[in-house]
C-alpha cells in the first residue's frame, strides 16, 4: 500500500524575495502587506506578517504580529505573537462599524445553525421556526438573525422582564419563559434566555425563542381556533430558571408543561392537557440552551480578541447607525407623499370579524421621528386574536427595517425615533388573561398591513399566517402556509411565499408523509389569486391534505372575509377558503377558524389569500 510522504526542499541562502505590496484591511487599520510566491519560498526563510502567500490553489495570510517559516519539507509554521490590545479604538470607523455589525449577525446565525442541528422537532429542526438574537446588558436588542420577525422585535422585551424578575442570577443560570405578561408573543414560542458573564459581570444577553408544536391546551397543535382564555392555550411559564448553576431542571420543567392537565375545567368545557409530547419539549430546550451557550462562547472570543470597551462601544454605534437610518428615512417618505412638516395620515384594517385597527401615524420631518398611536382600536375579544403589546412593538420594528434602504441588522436602534401609543385594554394590549394565540400569528400581520398601507409603500399581502394542526392525545402537529406578497410601486408580489412577520419553511412532503398519518394529494400555486394592478399581488397556495387515521384537525386563519387590499388603483387579492372534505364527497366551509374530527379518508383543502395590486394595470 502507498503511503503519503513528504520530502526535504533546498533551504534558503538569501531573503525570500516579495513579488509585490498592497495594502490590506487588519482589525486597527489599512496596513502594506508583502505578496510572496509560496512556490519561490525555500526551507528557512521567515516572513513577518501582515504578509500573503500566494499558489495555485490556495492563499494563505500572515496577519500582523504573526510570522510565518518555511520548514525543511515545505510546510508553513505560522507563530501567533500576543496580539497587542486595542488594535481597533472606540471611537467609530465605518470599516470597523460594517465588520461588527457582520459579526455580531454571524453569531446570530451560529447560535440558528446550533440549534436547527441539535433539535428533535419537525418544526424546529425542519421548518426553521425559531429566532436567535444578542442583547446588550440591558435587553435591548443588538443584532439578530435573519429568522423569524415577530419572534425577533419582541424578545426584547422578554429578556427585559427576566433582568427585573431575577436580579440574583448567576453565571450557569438560564432562564425561560413564555407567558405574555413576561415579554411572550404566544404560548407555543418558548424563550430561553442567557446571560453573559465576564469577571462577574453581564456584558450581553443571548436568547433564543423556538415555537414548540405542542405545549398542551384544549387542541393537539397548541393553537386552537376556540380559545377565549390563556389557560386553553397550553402552559404558561412567566420566570424558570431552566438551569441552575449549569444543571437542568428537567423535573421542575417537566411539571411545569403538564401543569395544564390538572386544571379542572366547567362541564361541558372542553378538558385543558398538558404537553402531549413532553419528550420533543424537553429535547428542544436543551437544543436552545446549547445554541445559547454557543453565542456565548462566541461573544467571549470576539471579546479576548477586541476588548470588552471596543465590542460594547461598536453596540452602541450599530444602534445609533439605525437610529439615523430610519430618521433619514423617514424624512425622505414624509417628502415623498408630499406631507407637511407634521402631518399625519391614518389607515384602517378589519379583522374578519370586524374589528377595526386603526392607525394615526404623524411623522416630524424635522426631527425624523414618527408618532404610531392605535387609538379606536377595537376592544379586547372574547376570542385569541389579541396581542400583547410585545407583538405590536415587533410589527412596527419590522416595518421600519423594511423601509430602510440600508443593510443594517435589525436592532433597537430602529425603535429610539418611535413612539408608540397603544390604549390600555384593547386588543394591542389585552389583559393578562386573554387568549392571544392567533394574535401572534395572524393580528401581527394586519398590524404590518395597516403600517405599511399609512405610509402607502405596498399593497396588502396575505395577511396571514394560515395556522393549520392536527393530531391526537400522543402528538400534535402544526404549521404555517404561504400566500401571495403584494405588490409595490416597482414591483410585483412574489407567489407562494411566507409574508412579513412569518418567515419559516414548510415540511418537506417525504418528511410530513413519513411522520405523521397523512398523505399530501396537492400543494399548488393558486393561479389568479393575485389582484390585478400596474404591479399585480402574487398568487395565493393550494394545499390538500387526507388523513389515514381518526385526528382532530384545525385551522386557525384570516383574510376569509376582508381580502388583502390594493393600493393606487390596484385591484385587491382574492380571499382565502378552508374546505373539509368528508370520504363521501361532502364539502364543508370552515370559515376561518374552526376544529373538526377527521376520519380516515377525510381531507382538508386549504387555499391561502392572494396579495393585492399596486397601480392602475
Amino acid at each position: 500500500a502507498s503511503t503519503l510522504r513528504s520530502f526535504p526542499i533546498k533551504r534558503a541562502e538569501v531573503p525570500a524575495a516579495e513579488l509585490s505590496t498592497c495594502r490590506c484591511y487588519f482589525a486597527g487599520g489599512w496596513r502594506g502587506t508583502a505578496l510572496y510566491d509560496l512556490n519561490s519560498l525555500q526551507a528557512g526563510h521567515r516572513i513577518s506578517g501582515p504578509a500573503i502567500l500566494i499558489q495555485d490553489t490556495s492563499t494563505i495570510v500572515v496577519e500582523p504580529h504573526c510570522e510565518a517559516e518555511i520548514t525543511g519539507h515545505g510546510d508553513v509554521e505560522i507563530r501567533v505573537h500576543t496580539r497587542e490590545h486595542g488594535r481597533a479604538g472606540t471611537a467609530v470607523d465605518p470599516v470597523q462599524l460594517s465588520i461588527f455589525s457582520n459579526l455580531f449577525m454571524s453569531i446570530a446565525e451560529q447560535m440558528g445553525r446550533m440549534l436547527q442541528k441539535t433539535a428533535i422537532s419537525t418544526n424546529i429542526k425542519e421548518r426553521l421556526d425559531f429566532s436567535c438574537a444578542l442583547f446588550g446588558p440591558d435587553g435591548n436588542l443588538v443584532a439578530n438573525a435573519p429568522h423569524v420577525p415577530v419572534h425577533l422585535g419582541a424578545m426584547s422585551e422578554a429578556v427585559q422582564e427576566q433582568i427585573c424578575r431575577c436580579p440574583d442570577i448567576a453565571e450557569g443560570d438560564v432562564l425561560v419563559a413564555n407567558h405574555p405578561a413576561a415579554g411572550g408573543s404566544h404560548l407555543p414560542d418558548i424563550t430561553v434566555m442567557t446571560p453573559v458573564f465576564r469577571h462577574d459581570e453581564i456584558i450581553f444577553w443571548v436568547a433564543g425563542r423556538g415555537h414548540h408544536a405542542d405545549i398542551g391546551g384544549i387542541s393537539p397543535g397548541s393553537m386552537p381556533p376556540g380559545s377565549r382564555r390563556l389557560v386553553e392555550e397550553g402552559a404558561a411559564i412567566e420566570s424558570f430558571k431552566l438551569v441552575d448553576g449549569g444543571i437542568f431542571q428537567e423535573e421542575g420543567i417537566s411539571a411545569l408543561l403538564l401543569a395544564p392537565g390538572d386544571i379542572i375545567v366547567e362541564k361541558g368545557q372542553p378538558a385543558i392537557s398538558g404537553s402531549r409530547l413532553l419528550s420533543d419539549n424537553l429535547s428542544d430546550l436543551k437544543a436552545q440552551v446549547a445554541a445559547n451557550q454557543k453565542g456565548i462562547d462566541l461573544i467571549l472570543e470576539m471579546v479576548d480578541y477586541y476588548g470588552l470597551d471596543v465590542v460594547q462601544a461598536y453596540m452602541h454605534h450599530i444602534q445609533q447607525t439605525a437610529e439615523e437610518a430610519v430618521r433619514e428615512r423617514l424624512r425622505e417618505l414624509s417628502l415623498a407623499r408630499g406631507l407637511a412638516p407634521k402631518d399625519t395620515v391614518r389607515a384602517t384594517e378589519y379583522l374578519d370579524d370586524g374589528s377595526p385597527i386603526c392607525l394615526a401615524l404623524t411623522i416630524n420631518r424635522e426631527e425624523g421621528s414618527a408618532t404610531f398611536d392605535f387609538t379606536g382600536t377595537g376592544a379586547e375579544l372574547w376570542g385569541n386574536l389579541n396581542a400583547p403589546r410585545a407583538v405590536s412593538q415587533s410589527a412596527i420594528l419590522y416595518s421600519l427595517r423594511c423601509l430602510v434602504e440600508k443593510n443594517i441588522p435589525l436592532n433597537h436602534g430602529c425603535m429610539i425615533p418611535i413612539t408608540c401609543i397603544i390604549p390600555d385594554g384593547c386588543l394591542l394590549d389585552p389583559s393578562p388573561g386573554a387568549a392571544v394565540v392567533g394574535g401572534n400569528v395572524l393580528t401581527s400581520q394586519r398590524v404590518v398591513d395597516v403600517v405599511l398601507k399609512a405610509f402607502g409603500v405596498a399593497a396588502g399581502s396575505q395577511g396571514c399566517m394560515n395556522n393549520f394542526t392536527f393530531g391526537s392525545e400522543k402528538f400534535g402537529y402544526y404549521e404555517t402556509i404561504g400566500g401571495g406578497a403584494g405588490g409595490g410601486p416597482d414591483w410585483h408580489g412574489q407567489s407562494g411565499v411566507h409574508t412579513h412577520m412569518t418567515n419559516t419553511r414548510i415540511t418537506d412532503p417525504e418528511i410530513l408523509e413519513r411522520r405523521y398519518p397523512v398523505l399530501l394529494r396537492e400543494f399548488s400555486i393558486r393561479r389568479g389569486s393575485g389582484g390585478a394592478g400596474k404591479f399585480r399581488g402574487g398568487n395565493g397556495l393550494v394545499r390538500e391534505i387526507e388523513f389515514l387515521e381518526p385526528l382532530n384537525v384545525a385551522i386557525l386563519s384570516e383574510r376569509r372575509v376582508f381580502p388583502p387590499y390594493g393600493l393606487e388603483g390596484g385591484e385587491a387579492g382574492s380571499r382565502g377558503e378552508n374546505i373539509f372534505i368528508r370520504r363521501n364527497g361532502l364539502r364543508l366551509n370552515l370559515g376561518g377558524k374552526n376544529e373538526i374530527h377527521a376520519e380516515p379518508g377525510d381531507a382538508v383543502r386549504i387555499c391561502t389569500p392572494g396579495g393585492g395590486g399596486f397601480g392602475r394595470g
